[in-house]
């Protein structure tokens, strides 16, 4: 242990020298061997044994994550890296690569700046690549590339040396295309990956070997070599003249940015406040005697210390008992009684973190994952983090014991705050609990988790699917009357354009960016002028205009009828389901002129029911989650395959064909694949590999509606026959 202590006193000594820190994150399809590479990155540093390097999965913590051999949190490391007599602190986010888990990479890519992408040298790139490569260059997080399981390229397929080189080439030259596509401003800026330039390496995560173009000149091992020895089944010796962490650490430190450069970079990408002000100035240098400046992405549970967020500090120092403001919420007193790194499982105390690292501390109580947190009384916030996946599956949660009932509701909110990717409804009034997730296995995993780690016994249903609602064509005037019919709000809906709608889900355009951006970016994608600048709330992906001009009293009221719309669109009049993809225009209101005669109770029920109207006029309909789904089998069973995508309500729209393997490309509604993992093993004899990502929502059939509405109607005990206008408007 005395290595492992001595490791974790260069780690807190470095953390003061920026230009020596590389913050990055590894990613990946599942399987593709990040777990295993993050183990052998720790063996080269000395926190755990070289023996077991591959096999221990370290950062792999939780008995579940062990138990299916898959990566369900990402979870943080320091570890310390000499590269030419020089030290460097490594913080390094394992990060999952299933599908249901892909909001921790999100997540994930705030805090770091580097991103290593790792691809298997057989599969070559997967969906779930080319989502975690998006995330990444989205927030301007540089990739370098690692191809691993060359072995298996070698010993499995039976290539020859030249053929060996010819398809790691083509792995290089897909994932370049993809960043090209994603961004072609940073590809062209430097950021090929060219593996001359020593930005590409190749091995083994299983057996400790990589080689890169510079390790090689170093070494004298060549790809010759490296095919003789792996057909001979001798990887100790590669691992020994050309060691996988040795490899890949050097390309860390030689081509991925120290905060001190990337945040120069990044931060005009995540915050949008004015690059000016202190805390602007601080950011862009990472200044450790700036404003305290830190995003939180990730918030977990010690049974100990109760609740730790981890997140990236841009700016400032953070030491125990400082007092600081969290962001959106009114309160102070978030007074810090720890500070520390995360090493894999366990929380290192510290006296002081410095700009540019990423720190693990509890006292932050208002916090959840996406607060900003200063000392500043006022500090525009980070720029929210954007999921690339919906929850599309629900189940119901109820406790086995009455008695467990506080402390499930309890246990709710703190899974809520633990993983922002699921949707937690607590129904005070039917004692009925909802979680929403991204698919089956997320939902079987947090459910598990209620029951062992947080003790508390439950009953959970057979997964649903949610489903959104929306207007398809336009509506209004319409007017809705509060109780006391003294006060009148007429409003218009029509369906929110397709190209504000994708501005809203990027990040383009949000409530939180100064109006004068808001209004010219809307502009620039065909909104009216008037409109564009009288935006007043954008919920979901929803927008609500205020087109009225000079009305008396409107402005002190403005908050309630938001309330009231924010109520209207949480459950649509059809089937209680969200809102999505709507304009509400508000053209008139008539208010009375005594405040006491326009309260919530007044304001609030007027505005809802006309906005629930005025849905059912609009045509309101449904709108289901899809799938798209990737399925590679061998030829011969390509029909089986086709077959359980058309089956299932789904259409197939490409395939390709590789040697003696074909992938059918297709989607299929999210309410027609449960069981799906079962079907496909049978009808292709458990020889088809195939993964699914979230494809976006789509209209239900029109013939369907009816049936799919009525079903939900009565499973959330509504009355069954379908709403109309008059049912609203009293």
């Amino acid at each position: 242990m005395a290595r492992g202590k001595k490791s974790i006193e260069r780690v807190i000594e470095l953390m003061s020298e920026p230009a020596h820190i590389r913050n990055i994150g590894i990613v990946a399809h599942i399987d593709h061997g990040k777990t295993t590479l993050s183990d052998n990155l720790l063996a080269g540093a000395g926190i755990i044994s070289e023996e077991l390097a591959g096999k221990q999965l370290f950062m792999d913590s939780d008995e579940e994550e062990q138990a299916r051999g898959i990566t369900i949190d990402a979870s943080n490391v320091s570890m310390v890296h000499e590269y030419n007599g020089q030290e460097y602190l490594i913080n390094m986010i394992d990060t999952p690569g299933h599908v249901d888990f892909g909001g921790d990479v999100t997540r994930a890519m705030r805090a770091v700046d580097g991103a290593v992408v790792l691809v298997d040298a057989v599969e070559g790139t997967m969906p779930q690549t080319e989502t975690v490569l998006r995330q990444a260059l989205k927030e301007g997080v540089r990739p370098i590339l690692f191809i691993n399981k060359v072995d298996r390229l070698i010993n499995e397929l039976k290539v020859d040396d030249m053929e060996m080189q010819i398809r790691l080439g083509r792995v290089i030259d897909k994932v370049n295309k993809l960043i090209k596509g994603m961004n072609e401003a940073a590809y062209e800026g430097g950021w090929k990956l060219d593996a001359t330039k020593g930005t590409v390496a190749f091995g083994s995560a299983l057996y400790n070997w990589a080689v890169s173009v510079p390790y090689m000149q170093k070494s004298g091992v060549n790809f010759k070599e490296v095919y003789d020895r792996c057909k001979a089944g001798d990887m100790k010796t590669l691992a020994k003249k050309s060691p996988l962490s040795e490899v890949v650490l050097d390309m860390v430190v030689r081509h991925l940015p120290n905060p001190l450069d990337a945040q120069k970079r990044r931060i005009k990408i995540i915050w949008h406040g004015d690059a000016e002000s202190p805390e602007g100035k601080s950011m862009m240098n990472c200044d450790p005697n700036g404003p305290i400046s830190m995003m939180v992405t990730d918030i977990s549970f010690d049974p100990h210390a109760g609740e730790v967020a981890t997140g990236r500090l841009f700016s400032g120092r953070l030491k125990r008992g400082t007092e600081l403001f969290v962001m959106g919420t009114a309160k102070r007193g978030n007074r810090l009684q720890q500070v520390g790194i995360f090493m894999g499982p366990t929380r290192v105390e510290v006296e002081e973190l410095t700009a540019g690292n990423i720190a693990a501390v509890t006292g932050l109580k208002d916090a959840i994952v996406g607060s900003t947190v200063t000392n500043l009384l006022d500090m525009t916030p980070f720029e929210s983090l954007k999921h690339y996946s919906e929850p599309v599956m629900t189940v119901a949660v109820e406790a086995k014991n009455m008695k467990d009932l506080p402390k499930l509701v309890e246990v709710l909110r703190q899974v809520a705050k633990e993983d922002p990717t699921l949707v937690v409804t607590i129904n005070e009034e039917t004692g009925e609990h909802l979680i929403s997730g991204m698919g089956e296995l997320h939902l079987e995993i947090i459910t598990g988790r209620i029951k062992r780690d947080k003790g508390v016994e439950i009953i959970t249903s057979e997964p649903i699917v949610v489903y959104r609602e929306t207007a398809v064509m336009k509506a209004g005037p319409v007017e809705g009357k509060s109780p006391n019919r003294h006060n009148r709000f007429y409003i218009e809906l029509e369906p929110l354009p397709e190209e504000i709608v994708n501005l809203i889900k990027g990040g383009e355009v949000s409530m939180n960016q100064e109006a004068l951006k808001r209004r010219d970016t809307l502009m620039a994608a065909g909104m009216d002028k008037d409109e564009s600048k009288s935006v007043k709330d954008i919920y979901g992906t929803n927008m609500f205009v205020d087109m009225t001009k000079g009305i008396q009293y409107l402005n002190e009221t403005m908050e309630l009828i938001i309330e009231g719309l924010h109520e209207a669109l949480a459950g649509g009049p059809l089937a209680d389901e969200p809102v999505q993809n709507v304009k509400i225009r508000l053209v008139d209101v008539k208010l009375h002129e005594d405040a006491i005669h326009r309260g919530p109770a007044q304001v609030i029920p007027a505005v809802r029911a006309a906005v629930k109207a005025g849905l059912l006029m609009a045509g309101d309909s449904l709108l289901e989650p899809m799938q798209k789904i990737s399925i590679t089998v061998p030829t011969d069973q390509m029909g089986s395959a086709t077959s359980q995508i058309q089956g299932r309500r789904g259409q197939v729209f490409d395939m390709n064909s590789e040697g003696d393997t074909i992938t059918v490309v297709g989607k299929a509604p999210v309410a027609e694949l449960f069981g799906f993992a079962g079907d496909i093993r049978s009808a292709t004899e458990g020889r088809a590999m195939w993964s699914t990502e979230f494809a976006g929502f789509e209209l239900v059939p029109q013939g369907m509606v009816k049936e799919v509405v009525t079903g939900i109607r009565k499973r959330k005990g509504l009355k069954e026959q379908m709403p109309t206008p008059a049912d609203y408007l009293a």
